[in-house]
């Protein structure tokens, strides 16, 4: 899937990424516009989690709603 696509459809998944992880701030939201790795960096800080947790976690959540 391009960028622009991930995007858009960001703008469209954000609540369900807040769902998933409440500690997410509508600015970390805003920040990740649909980047993986600042996704994940998000995760990692907010929830204290080691990269490869984090990825994990973000992978299997892209896999759900058919992202990158």
């Amino acid at each position: 899937m391009n960028s622009d696509l991930i995007k858009g459809k960001w703008s469209q998944l954000k609540g369900e990424a807040k769902k998933q992880w409440g500690n997410l701030t509508d600015d970390d939201l805003l920040e990740i516009e649909g980047n993986r790795d600042k996704f994940v960096g998000a995760i990692q800080e907010r929830y204290g989690k080691a990269k490869a947790d984090a990825e994990r976690e973000v992978d299997t959540w892209n896999h759900r709603h058919k992202l990158w």
